[in-house]
């Protein structure tokens, strides 16, 4: 059987097209979980930079790292992760990756150390390494091409969701609990989503699936990692041109550009690097690795901001970030109406500027700047987002076969982590080297022994100062001025790579899109019912 709307097109079973959107929910639970726990780490990682009991005591360096082992294990994997999927079939992967996660966060709730927390954090992108892009996947193979835009639309708006619900979730966590549930909380809505994902969620897979490629994924995940932790230590170090980190982050280059010509010449590449001779393809896999660049790096500073400098608890931030979350929740399912009216180009365009654009106004908040222009950038902030994701997602997993659909979600969620790992990493590595040389002169009459750790970050010096006791409160201004400073810069720095990315799309994306005709393939976005 099937339904009148393109019986020609159909290739849904009636049964599955007729509980899609109940697919489409447990999709967004699992996605759900691979979102929020970056977003409740982010509130998290104050607490977790204090001494124990309280907290772990991690530095900067180890922050970072506690976030990138997490993307690096997941955008390393995610080549091998969307073959896999493509191969073995997306529902069997989605299981697997789902229990990996959950396995990850326990253990992640009980470290007992930042070394710990770090090795675990890469457990749990092992998991998520096999979930996100299988949700993508089975998003386009349970829902017809004229549809895909609608699902695409409400799927980056669970990012939205997610974005909300965990700096409060993690907030009233931390508020109540000790810092290790922030991770545990994942336990119970992996234990769900495992449940209603046997029950509901078909399987599917490619008929003609290409090998696993076992040497493009090691020189893929030796070369982000070597180019990542070269950068994270250049600005531990306060210093780029330190031989160490230069030599690091040449050898992740040339481990890349050697990944990338294998992948040319392999008959069975984890990435098939002629989808990039596409430049549509190209334009809006780069969108999105800038728009996490800049805004992942945004989100580091912007909690030690609320936190440290204006005083704000866990729970306020998290409730701060509503704005960011709401915008993104109204505008991503409705983004395909404003390309239905205006094409891509200017859709995306227009996103990226709003976006640079409140990345600079980061640089005019101050200590005592009302709050609630804090609150209008973060929604801008989103509207802006949710106008380059939902377009871009769908000209990704529309430019390849059905089929492909594990390959496609892969790049895009590979781009969009990279992105995000180096946003963490340069832009961290600015503000920790700016902060350094704000703070440095103010931090002489401390013994040498804590001087340069108290150097190292805003939270690291006002930890610092209240050891000192009175003595120390006399570096807490100039610790708040610095630190304003250090986001200021990095502020420009995420606002200038927005720009970039704008300039791209528009170079590079088709404009206002034609009336579409019947049995037309088409790589760009295809319209939705009305």
């Amino acid at each position: 059987m099937t339904t009148p709307a393109a019986p020609t097109e159909r290739r849904v079973p009636e049964a599955v097209h007729r509980r899609r959107w109940a697919i489409l929910g447990v999709l967004m639970l699992s996605l759900l979980i691979v979102v929020l726990d970056n977003s409740i780490l982010n509130v998290a990682i104050k607490t977790i930079s204090t001494p124990a009991p309280t907290g772990l005591g991690a530095t900067q360096s180890e922050l970072e790292w506690a976030i990138n082992s997490y993307t690096l294990v997941f955008a390393g994997l995610l080549f091998t992760a969307g073959l896999l999927g493509d191969r073995l079939g997306r529902k069997k992967m989605l299981l697997a990756g789902l229990a990996v996660f959950g396995i990850g966060s326990a253990l992640a709730a009980e470290s007992g150390s930042p070394v710990q927390l770090i090795a675990f954090r890469a457990v749990m992108g092992l998991g998520a390494a096999f979930v996100m892009p299988a949700t993508l996947a089975v998003l386009m193979n349970v829902f017809e091409r004229d549809e895909q835009p609608k699902a695409i639309g409400i799927w980056a708006g669970g990012v939205g969701i997610a974005i909300a619900i965990g700096p409060i979730t993690g907030g009233v966590l931390l508020d109540h609990f000790w810092w290790g549930s922030v991770f545990l909380i994942n336990v119970p809505i992996v234990v769900i989503a495992l449940g209603l994902m046997v029950w509901l969620v078909p399987d599917s897979r490619d008929p003609n699936p290409g090998r696993v490629d076992p040497v493009g994924v090691v020189l893929s995940v030796i070369g982000l990692v070597l180019l990542v932790y070269g950068i994270i230590k250049g600005g531990q170090l306060a210093d780029f041109t330190d031989p160490q980190v230069l030599a690091t982050i040449a050898a992740g280059l040339a481990v890349l550009a050697a990944f990338v010509v294998f992948e040319k010449r392999s008959d069975h590449p984890s990435v098939d690097v002629t989808y990039f001779k596409n430049k549509v393809f190209s334009a809006a896999i780069a969108a999105i690795a800038l728009v996490f660049f800049a805004l992942m790096g945004v989100t580091f500073f912007s909690v030690f901001y609320t936190q440290s400098v204006r005083g704000y608890s866990p729970l306020q931030t998290g409730l701060l970030m509503l704005p960011l979350a709401a915008a993104q929740m109204i505008f991503a399912p409705r983004a395909r109406l404003v390309v239905d009216r205006f094409g891509n180009k200017a859709t995306t365009t227009a996103g990226l500027v709003v976006l640079a654009a409140m990345l600079a106004a980061f640089a005019t908040l101050d200590a005592d700047t009302p709050i609630w222009l804090l609150e209008v950038v973060f929604f801008l902030m989103g509207a802006g987002m949710a106008h380059v994701m939902t377009p871009t997602s769908v000209v990704i997993m529309q430019a390849l076969p059905r089929e492909k659909a594990g390959s496609a979600s892969a790049l895009s969620n590979t781009f969009r982590q990279v992105g995000g790992a180096l946003g963490i990493a340069i832009l961290g590595s600015v503000l920790s080297t700016t902060y350094r040389d704000g703070i440095e002169d103010k931090l002489s009459q401390l013994p040498p022994a804590v001087r340069h750790t108290a150097g190292e970050s805003i939270e690291a010096t006002l930890g610092v100062a209240a050891k000192l006791g009175p003595d120390g409160k006399a570096l807490v201004a100039p610790a708040n001025d610095a630190f304003l400073h250090a986001m200021h810069l990095t502020a420009l720095c995420g606002a200038g790579v927005a720009v970039l990315g704008a300039v791209i799309v528009a170079l590079f994306l088709p404009g206002r899109p034609p009336a579409p005709q019947e049995g037309q393939e088409e790589t760009e976005l295809v319209t939705a019912d009305h």
